[in-house]
């Protein structure tokens, strides 16, 4: 595999990291149509466990089978196919020399109110069925973090020691939170730069608004006049929060959305210096012809 200047500078960023976790980033950034340009696009799949079979696939019957996202992933030149423990092993045998594919190792579920996940995956079954990483999701601000922490800790150390690189959801949900807080630019940000400094290799992100929740934040964002006007300004931020942009940051297309609104989205978060998105609703729901189309409209944007 003979890699492009922007691989080579990623990987320097991981100055830490094994030769064999190296290999698997680099697997990873030099598959599919945007192979050695430093961006990435990945399918994840966890929204039937987290919101239930009906509310994720209904509306696309096709979806409910795992092979269908296999096949999207892979017929659109994706970099990776992220999914719990039971739809990664549905299409394993068929499909997963076919793709890069990221075990996610822990799910919440609709039908309690905990802020928080349980352990449905783990390193050992991410190398049993030949994945370059694993997936774990934390919820900064909820009651349940330190424990979350925790486990991630220890995750990402055996993940790390096997090879394998960390996809990490950093989702900020709490009861110091709003709907507006779970989004607002400093908290969004400080999401980021927790899971950078929990070891992740990939960073995933909401799309960050220009509110400012935390009084404290807010005060240093106006004295130091950070610019917070646009999402193009705002993803430079994130990126900034993340080790200077030494870490790869991703976003999340988030609920359904329209076409424009959508590929206006990560035009701007592109502009703004983002990796790359992981986008799983807002194509899977929609007929295969419509996922593939928005999803090369993707790959064009961040191929520029």
């Amino acid at each position: 595999m003979k890699l492009t200047p922007q691989i080579k500078h990623i990987l320097n960023n991981y100055e830490s990291d094994s030769p064999v976790t190296k290999r698997n980033l680099a697997r990873l950034l030099m598959h599919g149509k945007l192979s050695g340009t430093g961006k990435l696009i990945i399918l994840p799949v966890d929204q039937g466990v987290e919101h239930g079979p009906a509310r994720s696939f209904a509306v696309n019957p096709a979806a409910y089978d795992p092979h269908y996202h296999y096949e999207l992933a892979i017929d659109t030149g994706l970099n990776a196919y992220a999914a719990p423990l039971g739809a990664l092993e549905c299409g394993a045998g068929i499909y997963a020399h076919q793709i890069p594919t990221i075990l996610k190792l822990n799910n919440a579920n609709c039908l309690n109110n905990a802020k928080n996940q349980g352990i449905t995956g783990s390193v050992k079954e991410a190398l049993r069925l030949g994945c370059v990483g694993i997936g774990y999701t934390i919820y900064p601000a909820s009651d349940y973090f330190y424990d979350q922490m925790r486990n991630l800790q220890e995750i990402i150390e055996e993940a790390k020691s096997v090879g394998l690189i960390s996809v990490i959801w950093s989702y900020p949900r709490g009861p110091s939170l709003d709907k507006d807080g779970e989004t607002a630019i400093d908290v969004c940000a400080y999401a980021a730069h927790i899971a950078a400094q929990m070891g992740a290799h990939i960073i995933k992100i909401k799309p960050p608004t220009a509110h400012l929740h935390l009084p404290e934040a807010k005060k240093v964002y106006e004295k130091e006049k950070i610019d917070i006007s646009s999402l193009t300004k705002r993803t430079e931020h994130i990126m900034q929060s993340a080790f200077a942009g030494r870490r790869l940051v991703i976003f999340s297309g988030g609920t359904h959305t329209s076409e424009k609104n959508l590929l206006e989205t990560y035009q701007s978060l592109k502009d703004g210096g983002a990796n790359g998105a992981i986008i799983g609703r807002n194509v899977f729901q929609r007929p295969r012809h419509e996922a593939l189309e928005i999803l090369n409209k993707l790959v064009d944007i961040f191929k520029k």
